[in-house]
């Protein structure tokens, strides 16, 4: 198979040097990427699957600021957080949009003295529950830290009374609600893409990423590359390897000849349900609250199902993460909780997922109160010379351009160079130009779409931001474009190009992370086998491939989790 991507990788092996080799293309890696790109370094990045397919696939989707680590007394990493979430709100305007977040309070005055205890001993304490003051007194700390550049209202608190007229069906036990603002991160995955692509046009050819493509070795100073999809391996040199492999950083250590023992990640799982009535519940906010067990929740309504997570618990990495069933009835008793009078079964949840957090190791701190904060070990890779081999330990999807900017600034000082330019504030793929108001995108879809009809001209500039030139140009050359018939908001045209153009490899990398398709239940038989043949010549699959394209499709949308390559 000869697709773009294994031309890209073919590029790695035919100029098997750079000055800078990154392990792992999740959100953190594809972020320095581009920034290293924007530098004018010589960068080469590689990805074991496909770019966001690891634990930047399993988020909450959310961009925020992280209220509850207050309760850690991690302020620095609050104030950074809120920081990004107001900055990407701008330069990821295509994706990142303001969320209203609810939380419901059933008690006034309790945690006020466990709280300062859980600060400084990280422990759960007898008492875990939340009340009505003390997330006062976090909300108002929260508030000032978008003081000055704030891009969401301020936070409101209500009785009882009120929180029930705006939402009926919340437990008639609450006391009060409190409502602040963060963000909602619509599609992470398609960011994600945006910073490869951004990459990839700022750096020309000193700029390469393959997915599918791993680090399985290292031999006399050089990383010993894999292509997941035909099995060849190379040597490829770099005076800096930069080590974002995530949850996997200890594995990749070891691959590259240092057994580390940074990492100490927790698992999270969550359900995607179609539940209209649970859906018309949430009144279009987040719910955001503790269970009874002390674990922060949420009930989340996003592209047009509900969302529900997330657990916290131990895991080992050298086994895959899965949503249990028990996760599965602690999602249920969450919801029934918040919404005692809103019935869910098994039979409404058409998704679940499970990923592990890039945490470092944490001994016996309860894994709720682990750090999410960041930082940077240096090794050395094995062999002739000396090449610094730099170990990202920890980092979140809010904070990506800060962990980056800040791995970029060591990879530079390593490498003798300076910054030349910073990203903060600078837009992302398709939030260059993308209308903010509500006027101004029916505006630029009439301009610019208007063959297509405002229905389907808004649809794609929904989907794509302003990258929908390219996507339009692509269908309006495409003679045989076509509605899918078993899903007609996508056409074959617009499937041929993200095929042609979107680093795809497999048939679930469309499903489950350049469409929502996946996410939303929607990747049916009919679905699935219509997808494989509109995209099958572009990607040069015969019967045969397409055949177990089909297959792995419908295992990693169907089965309890996505497959894991």
């Amino acid at each position: 198979m000869e697709t773009g991507i294994r031309r890209t990788t073919a590029a790695l092996r035919e100029r098997p040097r750079a000055d800078v080799l990154i392990i792992g293309g999740g959100i953190n890696g594809v972020a320095a990427f581009r920034d290293l790109a924007l530098q004018g370094v010589d960068v080469a990045l590689v990805e074991r699957g496909d770019f966001l397919s690891g634990a930047s696939a399993a988020s909450s989707h959310m961009i925020h600021g992280g209220i509850r680590y207050l309760e850690n007394g991690e302020f620095r990493l609050v104030h950074e957080s809120v920081t990004e979430r107001n900055d990407l709100l701008t330069t990821a305007a295509h994706y990142v949009t303001p969320l209203r977040t609810t939380v419901p309070i059933f008690s006034t005055f309790s945690g006020l003295f466990s709280a300062p205890l859980r600060m400084l001993l990280h422990r759960k304490t007898a008492s875990t529950e939340r009340g009505a003051f003390l997330i006062k007194v976090g909300l108002i700390i929260y508030d000032s830290f978008s003081r000055g550049g704030g891009r969401v209202p301020r936070h409101t608190f209500h009785g009882r009374r009120r929180s029930l007229a705006a939402q009926p069906d919340l437990n008639p036990g609450v006391k009060y609600t409190a409502t602040y603002w963060d963000a909602s991160l619509r599609e992470p995955e398609r960011l994600g893409l945006d910073l490869v692509r951004d990459g990839a046009a700022l750096g020309g050819d000193r700029a390469r990423a393959a997915n599918y493509t791993s680090a399985v070795g290292v031999g006399d100073g050089s990383v010993t590359l894999r292509d997941q999809v035909t099995g060849e391996e190379f040597a490829f040199e770099a005076s800096v390897v930069l080590n974002a492999s995530g949850p996997w950083t200890d594995l990749t250590n070891a691959a590259l000849g240092d057994r580390t023992a940074y990492m100490g990640g927790t698992k999270g799982s969550h359900i995607v349900l179609d539940h209209p009535e649970l859906l018309q519940a949430t009144g279009g906010r987040e719910m955001f609250f503790e269970h009874s067990d002390g674990r922060i929740v949420l009930i989340y309504p996003l592209n047009g199902r509900v969302l529900v997570g997330t657990t916290d618990l131990e895991h080992d990495m050298n086994e895959p993460a899965v949503c249990t069933e028990e996760e599965v009835d602690y999602f249920f008793d969450l919801i029934s909780h918040v919404f005692p009078t809103i019935p869910v079964d098994r039979s409404q949840i058409v998704f679940r997922f499970s990923g592990v957090r890039p945490l470092p190791g944490h001994g016996d701190v309860a894994a709720g109160f682990v750090s999410r904060d960041y930082r940077i070990e240096e090794a050395s890779l094995p062999g002739a010379g000396r090449v610094p081999v730099l170990s990202l330990v920890g980092g979140k999807w809010t904070t990506f351009r800060a962990v980056a900017a800040r791995l970029t600034d060591e990879v530079l000082a390593r490498l003798g160079r300076g910054r030349v330019r910073s990203t903060k504030g600078l837009p992302i793929g398709g939030a260059v130009g993308f209308p903010r108001t509500q006027p101004e995108r029916e505006e630029w879809v009439h301009q610019h779409l208007s063959d297509f009809g405002v229905e389907r001209g808004t649809r794609m500039l929904h989907r794509y931001g302003t990258h929908a030139l390219a996507v339009a140009a692509s269908v309006r050359n495409d003679d045989e474009d076509a509605p899918l018939t078993s899903l007609p908001r996508f056409t074959t045209g617009e499937l041929r190009h993200i095929a042609r153009s979107e680093h795809v490899v497999h048939l679930d990398d469309i499903l489950l992370r350049r469409t929502n398709i996946g996410f939303r239940g929607e990747a049916t038989a009919e679905v699935v086998e219509e997808i494989a043949d509109a995209i099958a010549d572009v990607l040069g699959w015969d019967a045969s491939a397409r055949r177990a394209e089909v297959a792995r499709g419908l295992l990693a949308t169907h089965a309890a989790d996505p497959v894991t390559v």
